[in-house]
């Protein structure tokens, strides 16, 4: 088997269980950070212990329990903050990110908006943009081709699809975007979801209930 290229290390941050991931090329201490839903502190610690440089904090979308540790992260590690370019009203309003219901509202505004179908190169890597609305509007996935990683926030899970009742969600959106843009993906891509274990494509494509095809 090919070694990979790339380190992903994940820890899990806030009270809902998100999964966040630090990214970099076996050969570069430059990273990006994805999802960094709380502990932005802590995260930031591991970056500096590791002696690691953070280029880019790709957001997937702009819930509440992904976003919460950024502006620490910023604080203690720098980065630029990058998200889909139609997710950034959603990003700025406490309202419509959850996050006021939490009881710590936040509103941030992205460096850095993505295009569906964009490479974005950063830390030696490159990222191709996918655009999936259904959990949000502006939801979307990064996917590494050549080391076969997606990274896909609440878009897909192991066994289960994210949901879709928080504003801009969409039911019949997230199925077109997972049916579409997602299970088209080889077999062997490795999934890292917001919540919840790692999964493979040709896995989910023959056992999840919601987009078996």
């Amino acid at each position: 088997m090919e070694q990979s290229e790339i380190i992903v290390d994940s820890t899990v941050v806030g009270g809902v269980g998100t999964n966040c991931f630090i990214v970099r090329r076996v050969d570069s201490n430059r990273c990006v950070v994805i999802d960094p839903g709380d502990d932005g502190a802590r995260i930031s610690r591991f970056i500096r212990g590791n002696q690691l440089i953070l280029e880019d904090i790709l957001l997937t979308h702009g819930h509440f329990d992904h976003i919460l540790g950024v502006s620490e992260l910023v604080s203690g590690s720098g980065g630029r903050v990058c998200i889909y370019e139609g997710e950034e009203t959603l990003l700025g309003d406490a309202g419509l990110n959850v996050s006021e219901m939490t009881g710590r509202p936040v509103s941030l505004r992205a460096d850095v908006l993505l295009k569906d179908g964009q490479v974005y190169k950063t830390a030696g890597m490159e990222f191709q943009v996918i655009h999936t609305p259904g959990h949000t509007k502006g939801s979307c996935c990064y996917y590494l081709e050549h080391e076969k990683a997606l990274f896909c926030g609440d878009t897909l899970f192991f066994e289960s699809v994210g949901r879709t009742d928080l504003p801009t969600g969409n039911g019949r959106e997230l199925i077109a975007s997972l049916r579409e843009k997602v299970l088209v993906l080889p077999d062997d891509v490795k999934v890292y979801t917001g919540h919840g274990p790692v999964t493979e494509i040709g896995y989910e494509k023959e056992n999840n209930p919601y987009v078996s095809i």
